[in-house]
């Protein structure tokens, strides 16, 4: 089962949907041949040439001799070599000094700037430490390592050796399978009983910097967080926000998700500890932020002879699809909401906007998903609407029980329900179903951000349906608001104001004492909407908008040609003649008032 933490910018979402479903109620109650070679891929971070200088100085080699020991001769400075390994998808460079990844490219991607897409280009380090029988302790990031090539059972094999001798050696090896994001990742040792301590556990440790790649580093930065699996299929991920730690136990998976990408390591047998941290490094909307989030992890690894340590490492789309097919659960790192919220999006929104989505545009896929949603829930949409229409052709004799009771509240609430219960009406008959809608709504408002397929879409306007839909770039930035115009986000607003003051009489109608005023939150609910979703995924202001104008017409349509205040009057006024007796949630309420009508009177006495 998954534990999703509730993060700050959802709960504000999850807000914003409950106060318009609140309004709703009251007015309507988703290799090429590996060579070696210099590199010369374009990365986002250039790398530096790194200049040597060799010094035989006997000072220094002593020193080496008594920090690094037998290993002392692997640390000497020397050139570094980078060499590359790629397939039909990936690409990546790696450098002898400390066997680093120094670049991991994803071919066929480009970030908001239209340059290669590139998840590690000097931004990452990883280290493997141990300790000798002699007592220090080493790390692989100091080493030099000698690279081989090969091919073997149909992969291109890259194995990294840290060599004391021919037959003294750790190695990191990196195999790749042609056309596939998933990197095979050991290390590896011969010889090393007689070096290394193995009553004391090795370590590795993998560290990261986020890239920024989309346009909006705020709203990215939302969705890139550093998530795990533990405990078998448990899935969870630190805070957005600021900076925080856990201590895990049983570690099936770390995944260091950068929004639409996902570098996620995943070792052939759980983790037993492991440290963990992430820090945000982005303070606001900034257009000159590199990165998002700084990674850290940091676990260690147990053997009792030769070192053989595997992994896999994933490079690839955060896209569901495509981690679902290696069976790995790496697939839940991408959040589609908790509990009942991701249960609606992988069993319903992901595969109906995945078929829509195979022959129709983005845009057009996203319009008849909104139809579809809103056309099922139209029986609901009808049922609070009659609802809505019972609580009208009352108000005018809830008012003089009002009035007639106005210094007695018990009282006047026991002939208020008596009433409704004698003309046939419910005032939870319109809460109950409209509430049904709200699973859907904030299903969607997960669905939405994270859908990959979206990414770098066009549609009119937008040219792409996962970030914001800017029509004007401003010269000042708002508060709240940003340095730009979206459209969607204002149309979705219009539609819900529309709405509101095709409802804004009815509303008044049917306002209850002691309620909130409804009035002002109708007119907050096109504000928020506003300032809340000019930065967010186009994709998502559209469906809110496509849906408001649905909800109008099917409104319209109910009120004109479906539902007819005459006859539902006419139905009270035919209820109200035939006895009836309270039952169910009514009954239960009458009691309870009754009850404390008695204890109010016998309160009364005893202050005579």
């Amino acid at each position: 089962m998954e534990e999703k933490k509730f993060d700050p910018y959802q709960l504000v979402g999850f807000i914003l949907i409950a106060l318009i479903m609140t309004w709703m109620l009251m007015d309507q109650q988703p290799v090429e041949e590996v060579a070696e070679t210099e590199a010369t891929t374009e990365t986002q971070a250039e790398p530096v040439a790194e200049v040597v200088v060799v010094q035989n100085d006997s000072v220094q080699r002593i020193e080496l001799q008594n920090n690094f020991g037998s290993f002392a001769d692997l640390v000497q400075a020397r050139e570094a070599r980078e060499l590359s390994l790629e397939n039909e998808v990936l690409s990546f460079v790696f450098s002898t000094k400390g066997g680093q990844m120094t670049l991991a490219h994803l071919k066929g991607y480009t970030n908001y700037l239209g340059e290669p897409l590139n998840l590690v280009a000097n931004n990452q380090d990883i280290n493997f430490s141990f300790t000798t029988l002699d007592g220090r302790t080493l790390n692989t990031a100091d080493l030099y390592f000698t690279p081989e090539l090969t091919e073997a059972n149909g992969q291109s094999v890259l194995m990294l050796k840290a060599a004391l001798n021919q037959n003294q050696w750790i190695a990191f090896r990196y195999a790749l399978t042609p056309n596939d994001f998933m990197v095979d990742f050991s290390i590896r040792s011969s010889g090393m009983q007689g070096v290394i301590n193995q009553n004391i556990d090795q370590n590795l440790s993998w560290d990261l910097k986020a890239f920024r790649n989309s346009r909006s580093v705020e709203y990215e930065n939302r969705y890139t967080e550093l998530t795990y699996g533990y405990e078998g299929e448990k899935v969870n991920e630190l805070s957005i926000t600021g900076e925080d730690e856990e201590q895990l136990e049983d570690v099936q998976w770390i995944g260091y998700k950068q929004h639409f990408f996902n570098s996620i390591l995943i070792p052939a047998t759980s983790i037993e500890t492991a440290e963990i941290t992430s820090e945000s490094l982005v303070e606001s909307e900034d257009k000159a932020q590199v990165f998002t989030k700084q990674y850290h992890s940091s676990f260690p690894l147990k053997s009792t002879g030769e070192l053989a340590h595997s992994f896999q490492w994933y490079f690839g789309p955060s896209e569901y699809k495509t981690l679902a097919q290696y069976e790995l659960g790496i697939e839940k790192s991408i959040n589609f909401g908790w509990g009942i919220f991701g249960w609606i999006n992988k069993s319903i929104f992901i595969p109906l906007f995945g078929f829509l989505s195979s022959f129709l545009p983005f845009g057009i896929a996203i319009i008849i998903m909104t139809i579809i949603v809103r056309l099922a829930m139209s029986p609901v949409t009808y049922k609070s609407y009659v609802s809505q229409i019972k609580m009208k052709v009352l108000k005018p004799e809830v008012d003089e029980i009002t009035k007639k009771y106005k210094e007695d509240a018990v009282k006047r609430q026991q002939e208020t329900m008596a009433l409704y219960n004698k003309a046939g009406a419910n005032p939870m008959s319109g809460c109950l179903p409209a509430l049904l809608q709200l699973p859907v709504f904030y299903a969607l408002f997960s669905f939405f951000p994270v859908a990959f397929a979206l990414r770098q879409k066009s549609f009119l306007w937008a040219d792409d349906l996962s970030s914001y839909d800017s029509v004007y770039e401003l010269p000042f930035n708002i508060p709240f608001y940003g340095d730009h115009i979206s459209l969607f986000p204002i149309l979705a607003s219009v539609a819900i104001f529309f709405y509101t003051m095709m409802t804004m009489g009815q509303q008044q109608a049917t306002q209850q004492p002691g309620m909130p005023n409804m009035k002002f939150i109708m007119y907050l609910m096109p504000l928020m909407m506003l300032f809340f979703f000019n930065n967010y995924a186009s994709g998502l202001s559209l469906y809110y908008f496509v849906s408001n104008v649905l909800t109008i017409i099917l409104m319209l349509v109910i009120k004109n040609f479906v539902v007819s205040e005459d006859k539902i009057f006419a139905q009270i006024e035919e209820n109200k003649k035939k006895p009836k007796k309270a039952g169910g949630f009514t009954a239960r309420l009458q009691k309870a008032m009754e009850e404390a009508e008695k204890q109010q009177k016998i309160k009364q006495k005893g202050k005579r």
